[in-house]
C-alpha cells in the first residue's frame, strides 16, 4: 500500500507539475508556441490522469506502467515547451540537464508503454523469454545519464530537430569508449521494438485464452503505432494529429474494457463493474474537457479573448446533457438498469402479498425477468430427492435453449429448488448483474422455501385427512366383522349353551337328565370359550401386553402357513418398547405377513426386529413372486401399515427383495421404553 501510495505521489506531482508548465506557458504566456495547447490537452491530458487515476484503484505492476508512460509524456512535453518558448536556451550551460530531463521523459513514456503492453492484462507474460525481454527493457533508461555524460553533442528526444548539434558542456572526455553504448540504449525505438515483439508474439501467437484477451488491445496498438509513425513525417498534419489524438483516447478505453472482462491491472473480479465505470466517468470527464477546451485551441489567436471563454461557456453547457447521457449509458451498460434493478429488489419485498403459491411463483419469474432484461425465468421447486422437477413451477417470458445463468436455492443444506434465467434480451450479462442476481437468491430463496413448505403442508394435509378416512373405514369394518364373529360364532354358541342348560333343568325336574347330557354342555361351554379368547386373541394379544413384541411375534409364527423367520438381537428381545410403538409393530407384521400369505406365493418368510439410530426398525421380507416395480405405500394392501406407521411419524419402504420377493421396511421413532 506504502509502496503504491509513492508512486502515486512521485509520478502524479510530477505529471501534474509538468502539464501545468505546459498549459500556464502555451495558454497564457505565450500562446504561438508549438502546437499551443492541441498535443498537450487531447493526446497527453488522457494519459496522464488516467495513468494517475489507475493507481488509486490499483496496485498492479501494470497501473504503474501506465502511470509512467503518461508521466513520461508529460515530462517531454514540458521540455518541448521550454525549447519552443526560448531557442536561444540551446546554447546556455544549463541546456544538457534540461534535455536530459526531455530525454528521460521520452524514456520513460516509451519503456512505460513498452513494459505495460509486454505485460499486459496482469503484469506476467507467460513465457520465460518474454519475462526477460520485459525486464531487460527498463535498462533503455540508463541511456539518459549515459547521453548526458558521453556523448559530445546534447541528445534530444528522436522527433525533435535543433537544426544541429549542439556541443554537451556536461559530458566526460574519458567516458568517451562507453559512446556506442549510450546512442544505442538512449534509441527510444529499441525498448519501443522489444515490447511490440513481446505483445505481438503473445496477441498472435499465444494460448487462445491469452490471445482473446489481447484481441482489442491489440487493435488499438496496431492504430497507434500506425499514426505515430505518421506523425514522425508529419508532425503537425491535422488529419494526422487527430488519429493520433484518437489513437492515445483509444488506449484507456481498451484499458477499461479489460478490467470489465478480464480484471486487467489487478482488479478484483467484485470490482470490477465499479471500478469500471469510475474509468468510464473518468474518461468521459477528460473527453467532455477536451471537446469544451476545442475553442480555446483552435480559435485563441483569431479571436478576443471574451469570445473565446464565451463560446467555451456556452459549449459546457450545451454538451453537459450529452455528457450525462453517456454517464449513464455507461453505468447502465456495465452495471445494468439501476432504476429497474431497485424496482426488482422492491417487488421481491412484496411477493408475500401473492395469494396462491402458484401465483407468488409466477410473480416470483416476471419480477427477475423485468429485473434483468431476461428473455425469460424459470422457477422449479425441489422434489423428496433433492433434485429441481422437471416441470417448472413458476414461469415468465417464452422459454426456449438452455439459460444463461441458474442459481441452486438451498435453505442451510437442503435444496429447495432453482431459479433458471434466459439470455439477455441485448447482450451478455454484466459482472454487476450476475452479482445482483446471486444477491436476490436470499429472498427468492425464502419465497420458494415457503411456497414448498405450503405444497409440502397442503399434500400431507390432503394425505391425513385420507389416512383419516382411511383409519374411520377400516376401525368401521373392524367393528363390522367382530360383529359378524360374535353373532355368527359365540353368540350362536352361547345361544346354543342357554338352550341347552334350561332343557337340562327341566329334565333335572322330571328324573331324566343323564350324565352325558352334562358332558355335552360342558364341551360347549368349553368350545365358546376359546372361540372368545380367539376373538381376544385378534383383537390384542395378551402375550403382547405381558411378555413384549417379539415374543408376540414369535408366538403368530407357529401359525403363519410358510415357515417364518423371526431375527431379533437380545437387546431388542430384553427392551419394552412405548405400548403404541409395540402395538403398531405388531399390527404392521400382521399385516404384511397376511399379504404375503395371500398374494406373494412365497415359499419362506422372514421378520427383522432392530434398534437403528433412535428408531425400531421393522422388516418384513419374503422370497416370492414380487413386483414388477416398487409399489408406493399409499395402495392397496399396504395403506393400513402406512397410516397407522404414519400416526407415529414414521416411514415405510417398500421395495423388491434380491434375488426374488418382496421387503416391507418400517420405520417407528423410539422416544423412550417402559419397564417390563
Amino acid at each position: 500500500m506504502l509502496r503504491r501510495w509513492g508512486w502515486l505521489a512521485t509520478l502524479g506531482t510530477l505529471g501534474a507539475a509538468s502539464l501545468a508548465y505546459v498549459v500556464v506557458v502555451r495558454g497564457f504566456l505565450d500562446p504561438g508556441v508549438g502546437h499551443a495547447l492541441g498535443w498537450p490537452l487531447l493526446g497527453v491530458l488522457p494519459m496522464v490522469v488516467f495513468g494517475t487515476w489507475l493507481l488509486t484503484v490499483s496496485a498492479s505492476a501494470e497501473a504503474v506502467y501506465v502511470a509512467v508512460a503518461g508521466t513520461g509524456m508529460a515530462m517531454e512535453t514540458a521540455y518541448l515547451t521550454l525549447v519552443g518558448l526560448d531557442p536561444g536556451a540551446i546554447h546556455e550551460p544549463w541546456f544538457p540537464w534540461a534535455s536530459a530531463f526531455g530525454l528521460a521523459g521520452e524514456s520513460l513514456g516509451v519503456t512505460g508503454m513498452a513494459v505495460m503492453l509486454a505485460c499486459y492484462p496482469d503484469g506476467r507474460p507467460e513465457r520465460r523469454w518474454q519475462q526477460v525481454a520485459a525486464r531487460c527493457t527498463w535498462l533503455c533508461l540508463l541511456g539518459v545519464p549515459l547521453a548526458l555524460l558521453v556523448l559530445p553533442a546534447v541528445a534530444v528526444p528522436a522527433h525533435m530537430d535543433l537544426g544541429g548539434s549542439v556541443p554537451n558542456t556536461a559530458a566526460v572526455p574519458g567516458l568517451a569508449w562507453a559512446v556506442p553504448a549510450a546512442r544505442v540504449l538512449a534509441n527510444p525505438y529499441l525498448p519501443l521494438a522489444v515490447g511490440l515483439a513481446v505483445f505481438a508474439a503473445r496477441a498472435l501467437g499465444g494460448p487462445p485464452e491469452v490471445r482473446r484477451r489481447l484481441r482489442v488491445l491489440l487493435a488499438v496498438t496496431v492504430v497507434t503505432v500506425v499514426s505515430c509513425t505518421l506523425w514522425t513525417s508529419l508532425p503537425f498534419h491535422p488529419l494526422v494529429a487527430l488519429l493520433v489524438t484518437v489513437a492515445l483516447l483509444a488506449l484507456p478505453a481498451a484499458f477499461v474494457h479489460g478490467i470489465l472482462r478480464y480484471g486487467a491491472f489487478g482488479v478484483a473480479p467484485d470490482e470490477r463493474g465499479p471500478v469500471g465505470v469510475r474509468a468510464s466517468n473518468l474518461l468521459v470527464a477528460v473527453l467532455y474537457a477536451m471537446v469544451v477546451g476545442t475553442p480555446l485551441v483552435l480559435l485563441s489567436d483569431r479571436l478576443a479573448a471574451i469570445t473565446v471563454v464565451l463560446v467555451t461557456a456556452l459549449l459546457a453547457v450545451a454538451l453537459l446533457p450529452a455528457r450525462a447521457a453517456m454517464q449513464r449509458w455507461v453505468a447502465r451498460t456495465v452495471l445494468g438498469d439501476r432504476d429497474r434493478q431497485l424496482t426488482m429488489l422492491n417487488e421481491l419485498g412484496r411477493l408475500e402479498e401473492a395469494g396462491e403459491p402458484q401465483e407468488l411463483l409466477a410473480r416470483l419469474a416476471e419480477t427477475v425477468r423485468a429485473g434483468v432484461g431476461a428473455a425469460w425465468v424459470r422457477v422449479r421447486l425441489a422434489g423428496p430427492d433433492g433434485r429441481a422437477a422437471d416441470v417448472p413451477h413458476g414461469e415468465a417470458g417464452d422459454a426456449a435453449g438452455d439459460p444463461a445463468v441458474v442459481h441452486a436455492l438451498r435453505r442451510g443444506d437442503e435444496p429447495v429448488g432453482a431459479i433458471e434465467v434466459g439470455p439477455r434480451h441485448h447482450g451478455e450479462y454484466s459482472d454487476a448483474e450476475r452479482a445482483l442476481l446471486a444477491t436476490v437468491v436470499g429472498p427468492v430463496t425464502a419465497a420458494v422455501a415457503n411456497v414448498r413448505l405450503t405444497a409440502q403442508l397442503a399434500a400431507r394435509l390432503d394425505e391425513l385427512t385420507a389416512s383419516r378416512e382411511r383409519l374411520v373405514a377400516a376401525q368401521d369394518d373392524e367393528r363390522r366383522r367382530l360383529e359378524r364373529d360374535v353373532h355368527d360364532g359365540v353368540q350362536q354358541d352361547v345361544v346354543a349353551l342357554i338352550a341347552g342348560l334350561r332343557l337340562a333343568r327341566n329334565r333335572l325336574a322330571r328324573g331324566e337328565l343323564a350324565e352325558a347330557e352334562l358332558a355335552e354342555l360342558q364341551d360347549l361351554a368349553r368350545g365358546t370359550l376359546t372361540d372368545i379368547r380367539e376373538l381376544a386373541h385378534g383383537i390384542h394379544p395378551p402375550v403382547l401386553s405381558d411378555n413384549g413384541l417379539v415374543a408376540a411375534v414369535e408366538s403368530g409364527a407357529a401359525r403363519f402357513p410358510v415357515p417364518l423367520e423371526v431375527d431379533a438381537d437380545e437387546r431388542v428381545r430384553a427392551e419394552r418398547f412405548p405400548e403404541d410403538v409395540e402395538t403398531t409393530a405388531y399390527y404392521v407384521v400382521r399385516e404384511a405377513l397376511a399379504n404375503t400369505a395371500k398374494h406373494a406365493r412365497a415359499t419362506h418368510a422372514a421378520v427383522g426386529l432392530a434398534r437403528y439410530d433412535g428408531h425400531l426398525r421393522v422388516t418384513i421380507s419374503d422370497d416370492g413372486c414380487g413386483m414388477d416395480d416398487v409399489v408406493p405405500a399409499d395402495r392397496g394392501g399396504l395403506a393400513n401399515i402406512r397410516d397407522r406407521v404414519g400416526a407415529l411419524h414414521g416411514t415405510v419402504t417398500v421395495g423388491l427383495n434380491r434375488p426374488s420377493g418382496t421387503t416391507v421396511r418400517v420405520e417407528l421413532p423410539v422416544l423412550g421404553g417402559r419397564d417390563g
